[in-house]
């Protein structure tokens, strides 16, 4: 009897092994969306309220990755990289593509103001310009700036704040000001000043000069514009600044991992579309720059000197830039 049972519960066990691995082996894989984007906080809130408006709901995973991070996955990675859809810096995008034909041909129902690849489809913008707290300037005794190179004067020092382009993107928008209106030799010059006169108050973030303008720990700020717009428009002491440099503008873009996975693929590339086309309208209020023909904004809205650099930007002009920026804070 103790024979017959033990040989019963062997084969019962061989039964149940046998059904789990025919399982495994049957088994679906994940189809969830993998998003990877370097977007701030606001910008991920409008993708995913519009993602899930349109009936993706559940179906996608966004990873928020900084600029420097996701960009060097990219370049690293390749197609290996886990994400069937990015948001990223466009000149990422288009660096990661010429290095590893990563994406995939995204169709375009809308025609961009900048000629764009035919990889990624623009979804916000981001204008560099200075901002003021108008209480902390006047207890300061401070003049109002209209430059950049007016903030080199020892007067300003530690009443400046500005994000660090080696952590920031937006950090690239005044280096690239500078470069371009001075040259790089000059410029290298201007920014030693100007790290002098921020000292402790160069931030990691994007969002931190605005943060440290609107508390009136420094009367003096560089990033992203359309922050000091609102600012000004919810009745804060903050006022702007068009510098006579340039409001230089970085573009973000959506773009679609090429892993030949059809069916997953096919619902990325809808994910796109939905983030390109249906979001766009409410990251535009939140990110006003006109990328599409047909775009207007608000006259608050407009930069009075609103500039391009001279040439297609790149991961190469970056680090070129980058280097520059180490020698002048003095890093090796």
């Amino acid at each position: 009897m103790l024979r017959k049972k033990l040989t019963q519960s062997l084969a019962i066990g061989s039964l149940a092994l046998l059904l789990a691995a025919c399982n495994n082996n049957t088994k679906t894989s994940d189809d969830t969306v993998i998003i990877y984007s370097n977007a701030d906080d606001e910008a991920i809130t409008i993708m995913q309220d519009t993602l899930d408006d349109n009936g993706f709901t559940s179906q996608y995973k966004i990873q928020p990755i900084g600029t420097s991070e996701l960009g060097g996955k990219m370049l690293a990675e390749g197609r290996g990289i886990e994400a069937d859809v990015i948001t990223m810096a466009s000149y990422y995008i288009d660096s990661a593509q010429a290095q590893h034909h990563m994406f995939k041909e995204l169709p375009a129902t809308s025609k961009p103001i900048q000629q764009t690849s035919s990889i990624q489809r623009p979804i916000l913008g981001n204008t560099g310009a200075l901002f003021i707290n108008t209480e902390a300037l006047k207890a300061a005794g401070l003049p109002k700036p209209t430059s950049l190179n007016d903030l080199t004067d020892p007067r300003y020092k530690n009443q400046l704040s500005f994000p660090n382009m080696l952590d920031s993107s937006t950090g690239w928008l005044l280096v690239q000001a500078v470069f371009a209106e001075y040259g790089e030799k000059e410029g290298k010059t201007i920014l030693t000043k100007l790290f002098n006169n921020a000292g402790p108050h160069v931030e990691s973030s994007g969002s931190g000069p605005i943060k440290k303008v609107t508390s009136g720990e420094v009367a003096i700020g560089f990033g992203l514009r359309a922050q000091a717009v609102d600012a000004k428009e919810n009745g804060l002491p903050i006022d702007y600044v068009d510098p006579i440099e340039g409001n230089y503008s970085l573009v973000e873009s959506v773009a679609v991992v090429d892993h030949e996975e059809n069916d997953k693929e096919k619902k990325a590339a809808e994910m796109a579309e939905v983030i390109a086309e249906k979001a766009r309208p409410a990251l535009m209020e939140q990110y006003p720059v006109a990328l599409y023909k047909g775009e207007t904004l608000k006259k608050t809205q407009q930069p009075a000197h609103l500039k391009q650099w001279n040439e297609p930007l790149s991961v190469k002009l970056l680090e070129q830039h980058q280097m520059i920026y180490k020698e002048a804070k003095g890093e090796n």
